[in-house]
């Protein structure tokens, strides 16, 4: 009896708390979205059991004690070595076309970050968050998860989890989130605009963006090189055509493997300790703050440069919304809900891509900035 009872106060079960099975919670949340709904199951699915292993007791499987977990963090997260290979695979699956083609959608998808300045002023501020909190916060509004887990790790690693969860939460929620906001700030007869057909785009152009790319935003921005070079060396390999394997490699073993690690280490960082106060609840309410500006900030200046464009060139506002860099998710959204409210005689989905994929090389920009300034 004696040595059963000293097993059970030796157990994780003496050691179990109100805050650990509030974490358990949370986990079945996200696994149950993801299983159910398939919001973002690639993610939500790692992360979801990560927290799981971070909430039981002295099992060392958090991000922030000793064990594997906190091995995979401190040489994947705190060497900025997964988020940039994630960007790689980005890169690989990643058409630019669309965005080659009409170039003007560059601009859509860099006022689509307005909400990532926003959340950032906001927090600073108003809710008292030191600049590096701020600027981490106000990245979730660029609805890039890698981009937010790069910056996060690096100006405010305390916040890395709600950071994390927000970011890959909303982009799961693009097709709940955005309608609402693009029916609120488009009228029907902007919705009807049907886009000419963007120019066609010749295979040297597609060759050369990667790599003029590259080197303009890395030398005008140093700290985004990391993420922009492995985005535009992961699109030079997809282009190239005479890199197949790598491209097969980089788009879909080494980008899953990738994943997966990342889910686990983001979701382990969420131990109840660290997860449950105040400024989780700060966190998750800026980054949706951030997620609706960022979409109105497409929409809106999409409406300011069809006061400059000619009638039969005219921009179907609706497309500003998808330079968010949830991609392709964003896109698709604006695909549906312009087709529903036209009845199908108005699909922008090309059109859409251009800004989405802007949204990409923005939000990295964007984390690239923040991390001149505040490291």
């Amino acid at each position: 009896m004696e040595s059963a009872l000293e097993l059970l106060t030796k157990s994780g079960f003496a050691y179990f708390s109100w805050g650990n099975l509030i974490m358990f919670a949370v986990a079945g949340i996200l696994i149950y979205l993801a299983i159910t709904k398939h919001y973002e199951p690639l993610l939500l699915i790692p992360i979801g059991f990560g927290i799981i292993l971070a909430n039981l007791p002295l099992a060392q499987m958090g991000s922030y004690g000793e064990g594997i977990i906190a091995l995979i963090y401190n040489s994947g997260i705190k060497t900025e070595l997964l988020p940039p290979i994630i960007f790689l695979g980005i890169g690989v699956l990643t058409d630019f076309r669309p965005l080659l083609g009409r170039p003007l959608t560059f601009l859509l998808g860099a006022a689509a970050q307005l909400g990532i300045f926003v959340a950032a002023l906001g927090a600073y501020y108003l809710l008292d968050f030191s600049p590096r909190e701020a600027a981490s916060i106000g990245i979730i509004g660029g609805a890039d998860g890698p981009t937010s887990i790069f910056l996060a790790s690096q100006l405010a690693p305390d916040l890395l989890g709600p950071i994390a969860v927000a970011a890959y939460s909303y982009m799961s929620l693009v097709p709940i989130i955005q309608p609402p906001i693009i029916r609120l700030l488009t009228t029907h007869k902007e919705r009807q605009i049907d886009m000419p057909q963007a120019r066609p785009v010749s295979r040297t152009a597609v060759i050369l963006f990667p790599v003029v790319t590259g080197i303009i935003a890395s030398l005008a921005i140093p700290s985004s090189a990391p993420l922009i070079g492995m985005l535009m060396f992961g699109n030079l390999i997809r282009e190239c055509g005479v890199t197949e394997r790598l491209k097969r490699t980089a788009g879909g073993a080494l980008v899953d493997i990738v994943t997966i690690f990342l889910g686990l280490v983001v979701g382990a960082t969420m131990g109840a300790e660290y997860f449950l106060n105040w400024k989780t609840l700060m966190v998750l309410v800026l980054g949706a703050v951030a997620f609706a500006f960022s979409t109105a900030g497409g929409l809106i200046f999409a409406k300011i440069l069809n006061l400059f464009m000619p009638h039969d060139h005219k921009i179907n506002p609706c497309i500003g919304a998808a330079g968010v860099s949830a991609v392709p998710m964003a896109a698709r959204v604006v695909q549906k809900f312009v087709s529903d409210e036209t009845d199908g005689q108005v699909n922008p989905l090309m059109p859409a891509m251009g800004p989405n994929v802007a949204g990409v090389i923005g939000s990295a920009v964007a984390a690239g900035v923040f991390l001149t300034f505040l490291l």
